[in-house]
């Protein structure tokens, strides 16, 4: 794993950012997402927020690195993380919270969110805003009141909401959308559950939800609109749907087999 730090930490850079507030650390994992890495980072840059900004790249062999490296010529708060081969978002996901756990600063709250303009870059604030209240963890949901997703066909819809329903019944919390990957958390939960995050691929995004239930972080979800991506194609591969519902079947069969016990030892 490769990681190439800011060239403008020795050249002179751009203005970036309002530099009041606590750190914000934005980790954005990247394949093949050289039509839209570029303008997602300058739009994140505009952000009156303090930002880093770390892309995990899995050798993405289009030109996503190297649009990635030429800004980090031009400000000064980018990382870019380049690892050899395509390993899962789950991996990509804790390679940069350990990044930014080693950092000499680390951030006070971490955004994770996809390269593909899914996410809105200002729903940003609205994250960082509802984290600051005291929140853990705070989830930007298609399923609460005022969510929504535009230009989903209908198999996908489907799809997410059973996954959702079972994902509850997993993490044992009533949270509507828990497979958003758009995300803030809190330093004290990375730090707190990081060494118990396994995960390769999207399931990343229950068992952190997961593990706040078991650690008794925050939760909150808050609206956002979900987008279908407009530049590029869908990722998601064979075997990471394999493991998704792996992860799902056997976290279902050990919460289940927990909930038995707890039965039987109170009659």
């Amino acid at each position: 794993m490769e990681v190439a730090a800011p060239v403008s930490t020795i050249q002179e850079s751009e203005e970036v950012g309002n530099q009041s507030g606590g750190l914000i650390a934005v980790l954005l994992p990247t394949y093949c997402e050289a039509e839209n890495i570029g303008n997602l980072i300058r739009e994140i840059q505009e952000l009156n927020l303090n930002i880093l900004i770390t892309v995990v790249d899995d050798s993405s062999p289009d030109d996503t690195l190297r649009i990635v490296r030429s800004l980090q010529n031009r400000f000064s708060n980018i990382y870019s993380i380049s690892r050899r081969r395509k390993l899962g978002l789950g991996t990509a996901i804790v390679a940069g919270f350990r990044f930014f756990l080693s950092l000499d600063q680390p951030p006070d709250y971490i955004i994770t969110m996809d390269s593909d303009y899914s996410h809105n870059p200002n729903d940003i604030v609205k994250l960082v805003d509802c984290a600051r209240n005291g929140v853990d963890l705070v989830i930007g949901s298609r399923y609460v009141e005022g969510g929504e997703m535009m230009n989903w066909p209908f198999k996908r819809r489907l799809i997410s909401r059973g996954a959702n329903i079972v994902a509850a019944l997993v993490t044992g919390k009533k949270t509507k959308d828990c497979t958003s990957g758009f995300r803030c958390y809190s330093r004290g939960f990375v730090e707190r559950v990081l060494p118990s995050l396994h995960s390769t691929t999207y399931e990343i995004q229950i068992e952190t939800v997961r593990q706040a239930k078991l650690n008794q972080f925050k939760i909150k979800e808050i609206p956002i609109t979900f987008v279908d991506r407009k530049k590029g194609k869908s990722k998601l591969s064979k075997d990471e749907i394999i493991a998704f519902i792996t992860y799902i079947a056997k976290s279902f069969l050990t919460t289940f087999g927990h909930r038995q016990k707890s039965r039987k030892s109170i009659g």
